[in-house]
Order: structure tokens, then sequence, then C-alpha cells
């Protein structure tokens, strides 16, 4: 009589790879969030998610690459949960003027890194999606689950906020 035969869990493929994604997947996170326990319960979320993923029937190889995309989407989960809570809380509605913003001055690294956390959420996810992930409009509408129209209108006026607030910040530190 045979014995049957039992498939090891695909979760295991991340055992052999935690040690080495771990930090990619937390640093990833932490340079576009800013926040230490944010960036931390986020790469929790991130491989609690990759487990799940994984075992489903046609789940993609397991790679370092492919955790970041996760920890993206638990990223942009979070500041969609943000913004529900701040819209929710808010009763002025933001009213910028769609500009052209052709802003060729160099930024500080540093000065724009504070001014983006200062930003609402919905702003910074856009920013960050946009410019520092580098991803095209209609991607970050897909993230945001917002359509190309409402990102691009979005775009521009979070790239106004962070214009003023670069410079008011520019004028204080001056």
């Amino acid at each position: 009589m045979t014995e049957p035969r039992v498939r090891p869990d695909p979760a295991f493929a991340l055992l052999g790879l935690y040690e080495t994604a771990l930090p990619e997947v937390y640093g990833y996170l932490l340079s576009r969030c800013g926040d230490r326990t944010l960036a931390e319960e986020l790469t929790s979320e991130t491989f609690l998610g990759a487990v799940a993923a994984c075992r489903k029937e046609y789940a993609p190889p397991v790679s370092t690459g492919w955790l970041i995309g996760v920890a993206r989407h638990k990223l942009a989960d979070h500041w969609r949960r943000k913004e529900r809570e701040e819209r929710g809380l808010r009763l002025v509605h933001d009213s910028e003027p769609d500009v052209d913003d052709p802003w060729d001055e160099r930024l500080d690294a540093l000065r724009a890194r504070q001014v983006l956390e200062s930003l609402g959420s919905h702003h910074r996810a856009a920013l960050t999606l946009r410019y520092v992930d580098g991803l095209g409009v209609p991607e970050v509408a897909g993230h945001l689950g917002r359509s190309v129209h409402a990102t691009e209108a979005l775009l521009v006026r979070a790239r106004a906020a962070f214009r003023r607030a670069y410079e008011e910040k520019e004028g204080r530190d001056a």
C-alpha cells in the first residue's frame, strides 16, 4: 500500500527568502511612509498577505520584487483607509485652481521629505506613487481606487500643496 503524497505548503518558499527580503521590504516601506511603527506594521501585513497569496492555486513565484509589489499595495491600502478617515473628518473641501506647474528649482531632499510627511495622506500617496515610485497616472489611479481623470486632478492639487508647503518651510528655515 502506498502512502498518500502530501503537497508541501507553498508558503515555505517565503522562509528561504524571509531574511534577505525583510530588510528590503521594510526599507521600501519606511522610505515612503517615514514612520517606523507604520513601516513595521505594513511589513508584517505584507508577509502575512504574501503567505495567503502563495497558497492560492495560481500564485506567482515568490521573489523580493514580488514582495515589494505586495508592500506597495499594502501601503496604498493604508493611504486609502487614512484618506477615508480624514475625508470623514473634514468639513471644508479643497479648492485649488488647476495650474500648469513647471517647478524647475532643485529640491532639498530632507526638506522635501518633511514637507511630504506634512501633507494629507491622499496628496502624499499620489505624489509618492507618481514621483518616488515612478508609476504612470493610470497605475497611480489603480492603486488609489480613483479614475484617471480624478487622479490627474488630485496630482495637480497635491503638487500645488507640496510647493506651497515647501516654500513656506523654506521661508521658516532661512
